[in-house]
């Protein structure tokens, strides 16, 4: 697949956890409001008219018995006492002037409604001495029977609660559950983002629920069909080119037996391609042996002065004596490949190096610059940006795609971006795994 054409994974916002969070919050609540509005209709509003039409239908009864009770014996205040042990309501014929009662209560406005109906005139619902008193006109005379105010439920409060506590449960079981499956689907996206098909990588454990089980296990069999792959590539690149090496000795040799009248031109031609087939094998040589390559502990600073020759400046921003952990003979042939390319398109190459944290070097020149569109198809082997450019100035053409490939199997990253002024700055940006010291020092950007 061409690097261009490679999907790119774009980042998202908010992560698996939080997402089934707020969907299951949402569900709570939504489920909430549903149980409120059911238990509102099928079971609080029932619930109250009976309620206010049993408490008419006492009220009333107590005090038409009242009323019919002879007044000249004490058959109306023993009345009275039982009402107010048994039923806790008190009967009087003392009528006071009581300020009304909450005209906003829905449980009043139904009662006063019962009443009314009940004993054929209006009925007024006042309040004192925390009580609610029933003012009603009776054929007998005027009474207030006062008892203990009921209030309505209040299905708001009662959302709330359900709703907040709903919410709080739902997403302390779904932290626990989503977690579980949540962490293995993190360890998998770190391991195929560090994967780079080199071997010996470590496997995800497969365990966990069978989804994830059969999705670490198709990543591990995956991985190592990709490792076996890119090795035997890598050996059988090795193997054929080092066997033409042997081909390409006789054909030299050969050459130099030619007797003296043959055309000195086409001697010239064959030396020149004898020339470039050397220089084809020696890139894949030196790109094997890079990729195969073992990491070693090494002072950073005085390797890369010595990859550099006199005319290349460099820049160091950072800690000189930051020690890092990588493979030398890779890191040398992308350095080359990179300076080499600089030093082609313009006379005042400079390297940049910001040893920080993390670390990142920079090979700048003044050249004529890459475009946008182009900048990843120039690391595609033998893909020349000057179509005119002649093959005995523009290289083997694979020195961008060597770069490319020695960088991915070593965990670098290396870029190509505009500089200031006109130019390009080649970067190759490093994980901050490869550094073996403590001091790490804040990176800088490079002057361009």
């Amino acid at each position: 697949m061409r690097a261009s054409e490679r999907p790119r994974i774009q980042p998202r916002t908010g992560s698996l956890l939080a997402r089934t969070n707020f969907v299951l919050g949402w569900s709570a609540v939504a489920i909430a409001v549903t149980a409120i509005t059911a238990m509102d209709v099928f079971v609080i509003t029932p619930m109250t008219e009976r309620s206010a039409d049993d408490e008419a239908g006492l009220l009333v009864l107590s005090a038409q018995t009242w009323v019919e009770l002879p007044d000249y014996t004490d058959a109306r205040p023993a009345f009275e006492f039982e009402m107010m042990r048994m039923h806790d309501l008190i009967i009087s014929s003392d009528i006071r002037d009581l300020p009304l009662a909450d005209p906003d209560n829905d449980f009043y406005a139904l009662l006063r409604t019962r009443l009314t109906e009940r004993l054929g005139a209006p009925v007024t619902l006042l309040e004192g001495d925390d009580l609610l008193w029933a003012d009603m006109q009776l054929p007998g005379g005027r009474l207030q029977v006062g008892f203990s105010p009921q209030r309505d439920v209040e299905p708001l409060y009662v959302a709330l609660i359900i709703g907040v506590l709903g919410a709080v449960i739902v997403i302390v079981t779904s932290y626990f559950i989503v977690r579980r499956i949540a962490r293995p689907l993190e360890e998998t996206a770190n391991a195929v983002a560090a994967f780079r098909g080199a071997e010996g990588f470590a496997p995800l454990p497969e365990k966990g629920p069978r989804e994830l089980v059969t999705l670490a296990a198709s990543f591990n069999r995956m991985a190592r069909e990709i490792s076996e792959l890119l090795s035997n590539r890598t050996t059988l690149l090795a193997g054929v080119s080092h066997d033409l090496r042997t081909p390409l000795a006789r054909m030299r040799l050969a050459l130099e037996l030619l007797p003296d009248g043959v055309d000195p031109k086409l001697v010239q031609r064959l030396e020149s391609n004898l020339e470039r087939m050397d220089e084809l094998i020696g890139d894949t040589l030196r790109f094997v042996r890079g990729a195969r390559e073992v990491p070693q502990e090494i002072l950073l600073k005085p390797f890369i002065e010595s990859l550099l020759d006199e005319d290349t400046p460099i820049d160091w921003r950072g800690d000189e004596s930051l020690r890092v952990s990588i493979a030398t003979g890779a890191f040398e042939r992308v350095m080359a490949n990179l300076v080499a390319n600089a030093q082609q398109h313009a006379e005042d190459a400079r390297v940049v190096v910001v040893a920080g944290s993390p670390i990142a070097i920079h090979v700048i020149d003044r050249g004529p610059g890459i475009p946008v569109e182009e900048r990843e198809r120039v690391f595609q082997p033998f893909f020349r940006l000057d179509a005119s450019r002649s093959r005995e100035t523009g290289g083997s053409g694979l020195g961008l795609a060597i770069t490319r490939q020695l960088c991915q199997a070593h965990g670098w990253r290396v870029s190509l971006g505009d500089a200031p002024g006109g130019g390009t700055d080649a970067c190759i940006s490093f994980p901050e795994s490869i550094q073996t010291d403590t001091k790490k020092s804040a990176p800088e950007t490079p002057e361009k």
